[in-house]
């Protein structure tokens, strides 16, 4: 007697996978709420760990968290469908001995008690799509915790396993460490967390001063972990997000780069993305996807050269009264009035070296044509001082920087 095939959980995701980005619903579906999704995720748990134990025990039969199956709106998430389902799965024989995670599983009060009941003394970031407090756990152990906050249920669930998909390819000393998970009672990411908190708190938080000597490691820290994102990853990502608040910082300021949400996964054999739906953070928005909704590793580097004007000029991406650092430095690079970039807080203490490796990659970073822009390879070489590839770049025009560095590219040839 032949027996009743039942779908995989993983074989119901690649089902909607499939259906078109195009495809929408009329219908109002109710956002998350706890006592939805507590009980039924519990179940998916043995997929969650599996996303990167790569263990070959295939998946447990498992219902879908929500309705009986999943909704095709679910499909349209940000990035699901490109970078969910890590290579390390094997979906054959069924069996439903499940795996061990890598990561800690922390049920509601647990999460609860690590932030405090979500006090907003512990709320440390807040955008469109999550909040993020800072936790301690009864280790005493630090961490931030990823609160998913908007769409419908089945919108967060797809943000939620996305993001998860993702942190399950990515492993270096410049990108964040995944604690543990949350389910219950919503959908959390634990990360280790520092007293340092984030880039954002160190330059716009603090009252003390943060001394030359750190920018530029952080500056190469970062540049590091975006070029792994790139080129090293097992996939190769994008991560669409790069800006001051989602870099973390360990204790001695090694930089983390977080919060990959937004982030997509690029194939070997494509040379972008075309997205309808803008999302991220103005003020790093590269001027391709503002106006055409292209997606690709140039997007980061344009990010990427914002950032490395904060850390010169110490202002922010966007301020208050809501000015674009670029619109603002761009002028000044033109008048090579370099001093008048410069963060005052420095008082004059920097090297000077250091400070113009890094206004010269700024600068290149955040040129306007994305094919003139430096890959984040070239960017490491640069802030590393070596100035081969800019020497390459015949059509960049930065006079200044070439009297600054002009023995050194008559020394390259």
């Amino acid at each position: 007697m032949a027996k009743e095939k039942v779908d995989s959980p993983v074989t119901v995701l690649e089902d909607y996978f499939k259906s078109s980005d195009s495809e929408t619903s009329s219908s109002k579906e109710p956002t998350l709420d706890s006592d939805d999704i507590s009980k039924p995720l519990s179940r998916w748990h043995s997929f969650l760990q599996l996303l990167k134990t790569g263990s070959k025990k295939p998946l447990p039969t498992l219902q879908p968290p929500l309705h009986g199956q999943l909704s095709r709106r679910m499909s349209r998430s940000r990035s699901m469908r490109d970078s969910i389902l890590p290579s390390c799965l094997t979906l054959s024989n069924a069996t439903s001995t499940p795996c061990r995670s890598p990561w800690k599983i922390f049920s509601h009060h647990d999460i609860q008690l690590a932030t405090n009941y979500f006090s907003q003394e512990n709320l440390i970031g807040k955008g469109g799509y999550a909040e993020v407090y800072k936790g301690c756990l009864p280790n005493h152990r630090l961490v931030a915790i990823k609160r998913l906050t908007r769409g419908t249920a089945d919108e967060i669930i797809g943000d939620f396993l996305s993001e998860l998909g993702v942190m399950a390819h990515v492993n270096h000393p410049n990108t964040a460490k995944l604690v543990g998970y949350g389910v219950d009672g919503g959908m959390y990411l634990v990360l280790e967390l520092s007293e340092k908190g984030s880039l954002a708190s160190v330059l716009y938080g603090s009252k003390e001063k943060v001394p030359w000597c750190i920018r530029p490691k952080i500056a190469l820290g970062t540049a590091n972990g975006i070029l792994y994102l790139h080129e090293g990853c097992q996939k190769r990502f994008i991560h669409r997000d790069i800006k001051a608040a989602n870099i973390l910082l360990t204790e001695d300021f090694e930089p983390q780069i977080c919060d990959f949400g937004l982030a997509k996964w690029l194939p070997e054999n494509w040379t972008h993305h075309n997205v309808s739906k803008f999302e991220g953070t103005f003020g790093y928005l590269a001027p391709e996807y503002l106006l055409h909704g292209i997606v690709d590793e140039k997007t980061d580097v344009f990010a990427f050269g914002v950032l490395l004007l904060e850390l010169v000029s110490g202002r922010r991406a966007l301020d208050y009264s809501q000015q674009s650092l670029v619109l603002w430095a761009k002028p000044l690079l033109k008048k090579n009035d370099i001093m008048e970039l410069i963060d005052p807080s420095l008082a004059g203490e920097f090297e000077y070296r250091e400070m113009n490796l890094m206004l010269l990659t700024a600068s290149l970073c955040i040129q306007q044509s994305s094919i003139r822009r430096p890959s984040m390879r070239q960017v490491v070489q640069l802030l590393n001082g070596n100035l081969s590839c800019f020497k390459t770049m015949k059509k960049t025009r930065l006079p200044f920087f070439r009297r600054v560095f002009r023995e050194e590219l008559l020394d390259s040839d």
